[in-house]
């Protein structure tokens, strides 16, 4: 099995990985929000070269917690139910903060989604967080053809017949992922 990211750094800063289960919700969320931030603007990036301050609105608007709210209620019909656990543990925990722009039931639900993001991470299976994330943008672009979710357009799921997951682009350049 291939080392995750996660993996890596605990070795490079030689540190064990403690047991995931004894985390607490709001530190999956913590770590969740850093690792789906990362994959988003991957995503933008990769799209390539743009001016700094476009890459930062377009990310802003997946990564707030309206969107995330919005994309884990489009989810739960792919979750397993182990991952609705995660997510309902992070969803129901007492968080004394709160998002500027956001509405306490959409910033519950988002701090849910970044828990499952954060527990996927930590247990190294980077292929269904990003097949969640993927699958989640494609849906989120289904429902809303508006320019609210422009930053998904060209990013569509198409699994292979071999098992694969491909991100295909408008252009028919194809990205795939083991």
């Amino acid at each position: 099995m291939e080392k995750g990211i996660n993996q890596y750094f605990l070795e490079k800063f030689g540190i064990e990985q403690a047991d995931i289960r004894s985390y607490s919700p709001l530190v999956l969320a913590y770590i969740g929000d850093g690792i789906y931030d990362l994959a988003i603007r991957s995503l933008m990036v990769g799209k390539g070269n743009a001016h700094v301050n476009d890459l930062h609105k377009k990310t802003s608007r997946l990564v707030k917690a309206h969107a995330q709210s919005e994309m884990i209620g489009l989810l739960q019909t792919e979750l397993t139910e182990e991952e609705r656990a995660i997510y309902r543990r992070g969803r129901n925990a007492k968080s004394f903060t709160m998002a500027k722009n956001a509405s306490v039931a959409d910033y519950r639900r988002a701090t849910g989604f970044e828990a499952l993001m954060g527990y996927l991470y930590l247990e190294n299976q980077m292929e269904r967080m990003m097949e969640l994330i993927l699958t989640g943008l494609q849906k989120m672009q289904e429902t809303d053809g508006t320019a609210e979710h422009k930053e998904t357009d060209g990013i569509v799921k198409n699994k292979e017949t071999d098992g694969t997951v491909k991100n295909e682009r408008n252009d028919g350049s194809k990205e795939g992922q083991e």
